[in-house]
């Protein structure tokens, strides 16, 4: 595996709640356990933002405001795994989710995984 596998999207009501996996590529941690792993989204039309990020040794965490008290990034090392729980979901939070190795709130691989589709409808 060598691009991180994202997973739990789907379609919700504005206020909703979805949990999104990422599944980082075999040895990210390891190899990266310095280093943090960010979610990004696409919106239609628009380009891809950085989100969230956590890092892998000391669990500390970073949110771009506009998610800041209804995002919450958690981590399972052991199974090279990031989550995102979105709270409170916003009709301007339907994109398409995507998760990277970062350095601050830039992506540091060229390999995307598909990314998992989240849509918020009213």
């Amino acid at each position: 595996q060598v691009r991180p596998v994202e997973s739990g999207g789907g379609s919700v009501q504005a206020g909703g709640s979805l949990r999104l996996s990422c599944v980082a590529p075999e040895g990210a941690v390891r190899t990266f356990y310095n280093y943090a792993m960010g979610w990004f989204r696409q919106a239609p039309g628009k380009e891809r933002e950085f989100v969230a990020s956590i890092r892998w040794d000391n669990g500390g965490t970073y949110y771009v405001d506009s998610v800041k008290g209804r995002f919450t990034l958690s981590k399972d090392n052991a199974k090279n795994t990031v989550y995102l729980q979105m709270d409170s979901l916003k009709l301007e939070d339907t994109a398409v989710y995507f998760c990277n190795r970062v350095r601050g709130t830039l992506a540091m691989s060229a390999d995307w995984g598909q990314g998992t589709q989240v849509t918020v409808s009213s």
